[in-house]
């Protein structure tokens, strides 16, 4: 696995992982990457420091793969993990914030310029008012959405 720090036109950073880099390059070249937090999908490589640990530093905890496992079924086990994660926020914020459906836009401007109650909001924006509301300074972020999982 290899870890990509990333960048949208918008320059929003982010970080993914990929199996290698010619995973990133195929991903990159078919549209698969997006901006979690505009959805623009053209992507390339943020400038990223090295992940070089210091000699006899035990304070940063490393994590072993299990060496039992070939490199696809560790990237298998590293994908639940990472979808367990998205499904654990998803549902948080299912529990916890108010379902405002194709209003998310405008809900989000009434709270960030004072016409609402300030409070935790979900719904569905397009990508285009998710650009405006960054543009706006009004902070959203996306939770990728998929098929849900009951296993």
């Amino acid at each position: 696995m290899i870890t990509y720090q990333l960048k949208c036109t918008s320059g929003h950073e982010f970080e993914a992982w990929f199996r290698n880099s010619a995973g990133y390059d195929e991903q990159c070249a078919s549209g698969d990457i997006s901006c979690p937090l505009c959805g623009d999908q053209e992507i390339t490589k943020a400038i990223m420091a090295p992940a070089i640990g210091k000699k006899g530093n035990s304070s940063t905890p490393s994590v072993e793969p299990n060496p039992e496992l070939d490199p696809e079924q560790r990237a298998s086990e590293v994908a639940r993990e990472v979808l367990d994660a998205v499904e654990s926020i998803r549902q948080h914020v299912e529990d916890n914030c108010d379902y405002v459906g194709n209003d998310f836009a405008d809900e989000a401007r009434k709270i960030h310029y004072g016409e609402a109650d300030e409070r935790g909001i979900y719904g569905e924006a397009t990508a285009e008012d998710n650009q405006a509301l960054d543009e706006e300074g009004i902070e959203v972020f996306r939770i990728p959405t998929g098929p849900r999982r009951d296993s």
